[in-house]
């Protein structure tokens, strides 16, 4: 975007959009001047001076298109059409870094419109904030609020019903990679995730050997693969267990997934296994921290934390 500073750019789409204006302008007055008129007899036998000239479009038979001007009050609400976007240009920002009469910015008007929604929800979600995060979990109208913040800033990766697509993971079920309490799903939303899988073929040594691993690893959660391969596999996957431990089990505090459930973020085939040992994986989870403030990721971790815990400790209020 650095390319797109220079005053360069002021001046041309200020040019652009007047030229725009003016040109419509000019095209408008010089096809509403005069009607268009033919000699006698120059558009059809019975043809007088008087009657304008056809385009010589014709359909079923008797439907001729005429060439004449339009109405005036038609034309009159083009020319005020002008004027108004000229006076708008004026008035309000539009041409270039050119910020109009009255000063408005759209920047101003959305914090404006922070200023009245925190007056307004501020008390609530502060009051949130002070409980703990399994109470508002259990709290019906946090719940509701926690649900509508989900559907607005969550649903784009993990889907309407939070069940999660290729690469993204289902927040409904008990698997989670850095801990499903509902302090550490804060810390998530708060300051983000960043998940890297290194590319390990170089480390395992060959392609046969990527093959093998991938066998091995989903022997572990009881997948029919080759023995053979599998035993080859277990004897190269040290490489992997400096992440995902010497029982596959994971490391949360890396973001390990475990290898021995039959939960898979990219897919549990052979062919997509060994695509991630091959070529490693890279995810990031956005923090949302300064985005949204503490209070309202507060009521946002409580909904996430009860998709899968339905049998709240907390009776609802």
């Amino acid at each position: 975007m650095a390319d797109f500073t220079s005053g360069f750019w002021d001046i041309y789409i200020t040019v652009l959009t007047l030229l725009g204006i003016v040109g419509c302008g000019v095209l408008l007055w010089s096809q509403s001047i005069d009607k268009v008129r033919l000699p006698v007899g120059s558009n059809g036998p019975d043809a007088t001076p008087d009657q304008a000239v056809t385009t010589g479009h014709v359909w079923d038979d008797d439907l001729t298109e005429l060439n004449t001007p339009m109405p005036r009050w038609w034309m009159w609400l083009f020319y005020i059409t002008i004027v108004f976007s000229l006076a708008y240009l004026a008035l309000y920002p539009g041409l270039g870094s050119y910020a109009g009469k009255l000063g408005w910015k759209s920047s101003d008007a959305y914090r404006e419109e922070l200023q009245k929604a925190e007056a307004e929800y501020g008390p609530l979600f502060a009051g949130y904030l002070k409980q703990d995060l399994k109470v508002v979990a259990a709290d019906p109208q946090a719940h509701v609020i926690g649900e509508r913040l989900f559907m607005t800033y969550c649903a784009q990766c993990h889907g309407s019903d939070a069940r999660g697509t290729k690469g993204f993971p289902n927040l409904t079920d008990k698997d989670w990679l850095y801990g499903g309490e509902p302090d550490v799903i804060k810390t998530t939303i708060l300051q983000g995730r960043s998940g890297q899988m290194p590319p390990m073929a170089a480390a395992l040594g060959s392609d046969k050997d990527v093959e093998n691993v991938a066998h091995y690893v989903l022997s572990l959660s009881g997948a029919t693969v080759d023995p053979i391969k599998t035993v080859f596999g277990r004897a190269k996957f040290g490489a992997c267990a400096a992440c995902h431990g010497a029982d596959a089990h994971g490391n949360q505090a890396l973001g390990a997934p475990n290898l021995t459930d039959k939960i898979w973020l990219y897919g549990g085939s052979t062919e997509t296994i060994m695509e991630t040992i091959r070529r490693g994986r890279s995810n990031t989870m956005p923090a949302f921290k300064d985005f949204l403030g503490e209070a309202k990721v507060h009521v946002l971790s409580a909904y996430v934390w009860s998709l899968s815990n339905e049998k709240l400790d907390v009776a609802h209020k």
